[in-house]
């Protein structure tokens, strides 16, 4: 992870970034220091409101927790989803806080205001989570392992951040959040509707609503490279031949049977360590691999009640009707080149050729795809192919009729 420097900057308005450049925010702010954009939204209000995200909460297939500081059975008590409508009835005045993950992919507003922050890949995009937060209601200082945007949609907050590293000791006992035992706020800021912070990973924060109110937090995937060797090794495991196994030819009668030589442990290594290399070596192999591992979805899509065979999709393209992407669905693609593109949806490739390679930006750059612009597309070929796959495994769907 990049150092992060000491100090915040703060600017206001002008555009989301207030008055950076994508380029000029990227090279100065993204992983290194943090950033406080005034009025990055001027008259920003949630497009969810505290009820209905309690009305979320209490649906099973959202993910939700409540946190307690005060009121509860203990300090910092965590309670998850789905919650009952009563339990919201019960609640102390104060120190409480409501946070559901993955809001974008229940809300298409907040699905439509990632598209304010393509500046970024879209494969490192997480998901916008919402929290509400009544007076002094906060989930107490911590730090995260990823880049998030603190966008305040309701109320003020007050944010303190501290920048000096973190040593891993310094949790606090008795609760299963990761809340520091000692934080040591360097700036301190009250954000209003509107106004956004940003954080590099690593940078230890703590909110505290001064008011009842709603923060957006759009947060970024980094896969710690653990998962990534353990993903990739074990597919590259599974594709070694039964036939590649420990051998020992050279074997000479043993002093101790039950000893395991030096002779044997230096076979081990070396036949681990060529393993290793050859597999690590092949370069189509990991670029591959890792864009279906960076698309694996989160949860499982709905498939469509009518699936659709490729010239029914074909003509409602035609009249107009427009795709989009289905929140839950992760998209990527890799151009290559006069050989076409492969795109990636939610972990599956899909060869384009070069002819059908325009399909992959359009799709995995953009939410909504407006007919007028699919339907020039269709007579290349694979394409519709394409599209009625992607549609009857539920990743697209027709935008005004499904």
């Amino acid at each position: 992870m990049p150092p992060t420097k000491r100090g915040t900057s703060e600017v206001t308005g002008d555009g989301l970034l207030g008055g950076l450049s994508p380029a000029e925010f990227l090279a100065d702010y993204w992983q290194k220091r943090p950033l406080l954009i005034r009025q990055a939204l001027p008259g920003f209000t949630s497009p969810v409101t505290p009820e209905e995200l309690a009305g979320l909460a209490c649906e099973p297939d959202v993910e939700s927790r409540l946190v307690l500081e005060r009121g509860g059975e203990r300090p910092w008590q965590l309670e998850h989803g789905p919650f009952d409508e009563e339990r919201f009835a019960h609640l102390p005045e104060t120190h409480w806080t409501l946070l559901v993950q993955g809001a974008n992919r229940h809300v298409p507003a907040l699905a439509d205001l990632l598209e304010r922050f393509d500046f970024v890949p879209n494969w490192r995009v997480d998901d916008i989570m919402v929290s509400y937060a009544a007076p002094q209601g906060s989930v107490g200082p911590h730090f995260d392992q990823y880049d998030v945007f603190l966008l305040q949609g309701l109320g003020r907050r007050r944010w303190a951040i501290g920048t000096e590293p973190v040593s891993p000791d310094n949790c606090l006992d008795g609760t299963e959040l990761h809340i520091m035992r000692e934080f040591a706020a360097e700036q301190t800021w009250d954000l209003q509707p509107g106004d956004m912070l940003y954080l590099p990973p690593g940078v230890a924060h703590h909110g505290v609503a001064l008011d009842p109110g709603l923060t957006l937090s759009i947060g970024f995937r980094a896969p710690s490279l653990g998962d990534l060797i353990a993903d990739y090794t074990a597919q590259a495991a599974a594709a070694l031949p039964a036939s590649r196994r420990y051998a020992d030819p050279d074997l000479a009668v043993p002093k101790h049977a039950g000893e395991i030589t030096a002779e044997a442990l230096g076979r081990i290594r070396e036949s681990l360590r060529q393993a290793l290399q050859e597999i690590a070596a092949d370069d189509e192999a990991l670029d591959r691999w890792f864009a279906a591992f960076a698309t694996q979805p989160d949860g499982l899509s709905e498939t469509p009640d009518a699936p659709l065979d490729t010239e029914a999709l074909c003509q409602r393209v035609r009249r107009g009707e427009s795709l989009q992407r289905r929140e839950s669905s992760r998209f990527a693609f890799i151009d290559r080149g006069s050989s076409g593109a492969l795109l990636y949806v939610d972990g599956e490739e899909y060869p384009l050729s070069a002819e059908a390679a325009a399909l992959a930006p359009l799709l995995c750059d953009r939410r909504h795809i407006p007919g007028a612009e699919l339907a020039p597309l269709l007579e290349r070929g694979g394409v519709a192919a394409c599209l009625a796959a992607l549609y009857n495994l539920g990743a697209v769907v027709f935008a005004d009729h499904d």
